[in-house]
């Protein structure tokens, strides 16, 4: 258990995702379910962010209210597993960015678009899309729409996913996903990123392309050159942990 900011955390059992029910009451509960994907319980919500195709694992999740997805990258989205996944959480509300909703429409699948700015609410949980572009990967790869994703509740700890963008702005923040490692991102990009927001508590997610040496190394960086307040809450396989304001 540790306490940062004001807000205390407490390490689950790995593979500790609630499986249900929907109406789930308690410290906001966060799942690393692999490369990107996170599920956050948050005050009556179950919201599942980002499962693409790294990350099987959110394909078995149930009891989900909400999907959402910050960008349509194959590792932020799959597109072929998300009609299955929607079928088995048929109350779940889809929130993605702008063009995500336009490719999603176009294959029949009907989501609310979610730019910089605009707010959506989930059971009680507020969803606010922060910041309007994906990073620069290269000169002549185009730049596609990518929307980071606050949420916040009464109650509960504030959390961002900023999707792959280390350039937005959503103001205080408890518990932050950060990338930690990606073909757009140098080191001391990830690192400027934790000292800049500055959160309490901070959970690498964006790693599926390290091996465990490279991804130590990332981790051993974020915890020494990122913010010193920052306390580094290390998920990989599946482990939960708990956030109480």
């Amino acid at each position: 258990m540790g306490r940062e900011g004001g807000v205390v955390s407490r390490r689950c059992s790995p593979y500790g995702a609630r499986p249900g029910p929907a109406a789930y009451r308690g410290p906001m509960r966060i799942t690393h379910l692999g490369h990107a994907c996170l599920l956050v319980e948050i005050g009556d919500a179950r919201i599942l962010l980002d499962p693409g195709t790294f990350s099987p694992a959110a394909a078995d999740q149930r009891d989900l209210d909400a999907v959402l997805v910050t960008h349509q990258h194959p590792d932020h989205l799959d597109v072929d597993r998300l009609p299955d996944l929607l079928a088995a959480n048929d109350a779940a509300q889809l929130l993605v960015d702008p063009e995500s909703a336009e490719l999603l429409r176009g294959k029949g699948i009907d989501a609310q678009a979610v730019a910089g700015g605009d707010i959506a609410t989930v059971k009680g949980v507020t969803v606010t899309g922060v910041g309007q572009m994906h990073a620069l990967i290269h000169e002549e790869i185009p730049r596609i729409h990518n929307t980071g994703m606050r949420l916040s509740a009464d109650g509960e700890p504030t959390f961002f996913h900023p999707g792959d963008a280390l350039d937005a702005e959503p103001g205080q923040v408890d518990v932050l996903a950060f990338p930690l490692s990606a073909p757009w991102s140098r080191s001391r990009d990830m690192t400027s990123f934790l000292r800049r927001l500055d959160a309490p508590h901070a959970i690498p997610v964006h790693d599926a392309i390290l091996s465990e040496v490279g991804r130590n190394l990332y981790l051993t960086q974020a915890g020494n050159l990122g913010s010193r307040r920052t306390q580094i809450h290390d998920l990989g396989g599946s482990r939960s942990e708990e956030f109480t304001a």
